[in-house]
């Protein structure tokens, strides 16, 4: 009996000693099991959000294929804006008549150009959706870390630059031009220029805002715009035919309005006993029917002259109209250029040290790794640090420039650029 209650005595005590500890480790384990099912939940929602970006690519913006496409877009953004002022020489003034006609042949091919160009900026939008960027908080040290979430690509996108592209890519020239006008009533003469100088002007203002940034942009990634000094010096002589072009179409546009006020005016003095109504002054347009009576009556007083008591003032735009480029359908390619005085030469004198240091650079470190027959990998690396390198210090000797400074700059530009990376330490330790 006694071995008997010994036994039991000792089974009472493991199975009470266990019931203790399972109650001491209970709580513990519950939440190490609430921490394993978190993880597993948090490892879930990963492989789920890799599985849903997967399916878009993301580009990389330091990538060779946005660096070329940024060049390709920059370049036919320039053309683009160059394409817009076409639009403003399609009034056309008939001077036998004394009416304003439309010049079908370059509303045409200003619709199609404009058309074509307009596929680049379609492109270009949907590459900015697809496009990473680098974390502002990363960009301390190192290449920085690139976000690849594509709702958060797609939010800063449209918080920036997208109302701008959109603006810019409505197909309102074509519209315009192809559509409104030719439904216009009445007197078509006045409604066709403002609108064609309000369109212009409209999608003028965006398109020339966006160039600027995309272009600082290029030179960011991918250090220069062009490879050769002439092919910069062909681009900026391009700048500049670009703004005489831009300056020369409003031009003719004001000189046309300046001699359409003058047929306003005219037609509004004319009395009632001239063999002709006032029905007749009521549009200037071609198509609408007009007499000979009010074309003799406007030549009379509307003539063209370079007199100091001419019968109307036509102002800065008399040139224009005594030449005769309003009236003709034709681009007077004789005189294209001819008052064109610059040259080349300034731009290829001034083009940058750094930019001459730079491709020096690279020829002797292509010259020195072909002497020393590196592989092709090692080559490629070298090559993606120097182009790094010049991409981070613009060509600048970042350690030759602060070992000159005196300690206490030293010390505070340290403190500038490692402060924030050091409490992101300290917050991780």
């Amino acid at each position: 009996r006694k071995a008997a209650m010994e036994v039991v005595q000792r089974f009472k005590k493991s199975v009470s000693n266990r019931f203790q500890k399972s109650l001491e480790h209970g709580p513990r384990r519950i939440e190490s099991l609430k921490q394993s099912m978190k993880s597993r939940s948090r490892s879930l929602n990963r492989l789920l959000s890799r599985g849903h970006s997967s399916g878009k690519k993301v580009l990389n913006p330091q990538g060779k294929f946005l660096q070329k496409w940024n060049k390709i877009f920059v370049l036919s953004c320039v053309i683009a804006v160059s394409v817009d002022p076409l639009f403003l020489y399609i009034p056309v003034v008939n001077d036998d008549i004394k009416c304003l006609d439309l010049d079908h042949t370059l509303q045409i091919t200003a619709n199609v150009l404009r058309s074509f160009m307009d596929i680049f900026y379609i492109l270009h939008i949907i590459f900015e959706f697809r496009t990473g960027f680098i974390a502002p908080s990363s960009r301390v040290f190192g290449r920085g870390v690139l976000v690849e979430d594509a709702w958060v690509i797609a939010k800063r996108y449209m918080s920036s630059y997208f109302i701008v592209d959109i603006l810019a890519v409505l197909p309102l020239p074509q519209v315009v031009s192809f559509v409104i006008i030719p439904r216009m009533p009445g007197s078509k003469s006045l409604n066709t220029k403002n609108l064609l100088k309000f369109v212009v002007l409209f999608q003028y203002i965006p398109r020339m805002l966006r160039i600027y940034p995309l272009y600082n942009e290029v030179t960011k990634t991918s250090g220069i715009l062009t490879e050769t000094a002439w092919a910069g010096a062909a681009f900026n002589l391009f700048l500049y035919m670009l703004a005489s072009h831009v300056l020369g179409a409003f031009w003719y546009l004001f000189s046309i309005e300046r001699e359409t006020t003058c047929w306003r005016e005219t037609c509004g003095n004319m009395s009632v006993g001239i063999e002709t109504s006032v029905s007749e002054c009521s549009s200037f347009y071609c198509d609408d029917n007009g007499t000979m009576i009010k074309a003799a009556y406007l030549n009379s007083y509307c003539r063209i002259e370079e007199t100091k008591s001419p019968p109307f003032d036509f102002g800065i735009f008399l040139p224009a109209l005594h030449s005769g480029v309003v009236n003709s359908t034709n681009f007077p390619q004789n005189s294209l250029g001819q008052n064109l005085k610059t040259s080349t030469y300034t731009y290829l004198q001034s083009t940058t040290i750094r930019l001459e240091e730079m491709r020096v650079k690279r020829r002797d470190a292509e010259q020195w790794m072909s002497h020393r027959m590196l592989p092709e990998s090692l080559k490629e690396r070298i090559r993606r640090y120097e182009q790094y390198k010049w991409q981070e210090t613009r060509g600048v000797d970042e350690d030759n420039l602060i070992r000159n400074l005196p300690k206490d700059l030293r010390r505070d530009i340290k403190r500038h650029l490692c402060l924030k990376l050091l409490k992101r330490v300290g917050a991780h330790v």
